[in-house]
């Protein structure tokens, strides 16, 4: 019997970086052996590739797109490649695949299919993020997005400050980046003013900016997060 391909999950950069100045070479190690790729863009993936290995043969690579379009039912023939002995690699739009990401389903469904899962070392600006801040790393978590009705959001900010202060807990989340400024202000409403606010945006690019300050000392400072991708992150 012909041995199974591996998945492999391939960190990509966080924004329009070298490659290579924030991911180890063993990602180029995988993309120069790997025809087959799940991604949630097919384009912004190739021109990853490219980055990569200039001189890989477009024509020759293989793409299955998994975005919220993508009909459930489909995505098990996504591993199809692996079942006949070939590798795929999983791409992330940006950072970890399967980390806020729907490459999640994917690793699920090769643990099913007894396909090994190889994840590989790269960027999160989640766990980045987290390590910057100053806060509890050793109890944390990560909410994804909040409510985008402003009551509903506003009771969940007090909800995940009172289980932060009870539990010692950071509470890490994100925003749409162009309601980015619009969440910044409510948090400096609605959260008590010693409660510890961490905002960290652009992460390894040159205009990355991470500072971590009382709820009371955001309130005399202004910044513009519009359209950067941005970790709350928060602790009472």
């Amino acid at each position: 019997m012909k041995a199974k391909g591996k998945l492999y999950l391939i960190p990509t950069t966080l924004g329009d970086n070298a490659p290579l100045e924030v991911l180890p070479i063993s990602i180029k190690g995988a993309i120069d052996n790997i025809d087959y790729y799940i991604a949630e863009n097919e384009k912004t993936a190739r021109r990853f590739i490219k980055k990569i290995h200039a001189r890989k043969s477009q024509p020759d690579l293989h793409f299955e797109q998994l975005n919220k379009f993508t009909d459930p039912s489909e995505i098990p023939s996504f591993l199809n490649p692996c079942l006949e002995g070939f590798s795929v690699g999983l791409l992330s739009e940006a950072g970890c695949p399967g980390i806020a990401d729907p490459g999640a389903e994917v690793v699920r469904i090769a643990h099913q299919k007894n396909i090994q899962v190889v994840p590989m070392v790269g960027p999160s600006s989640i766990l980045l993020a987290m390590m910057a801040s100053g806060m509890n790393g050793q109890n944390f978590a990560f909410n994804g997005y909040l409510p985008i009705d402003g009551s509903e959001k506003k009771a969940a900010l007090k909800k995940l400050e009172r289980h932060s202060r009870d539990f010692q807990q950071s509470q890490i989340f994100i925003e749409t980046p162009y309601r980015n400024d619009k969440l910044f202000e409510e948090l400096k409403k609605t959260l008590q003013s010693n409660t510890l606010l961490s905002i960290a945006s652009d992460i390894t690019l040159p205009t990355e900016f991470i500072q971590t300050k009382t709820v009371s000392e955001w309130k005399h400072v202004t910044i513009s997060l519009h359209k950067k991708p941005t970790i709350f992150i928060f602790q009472a």
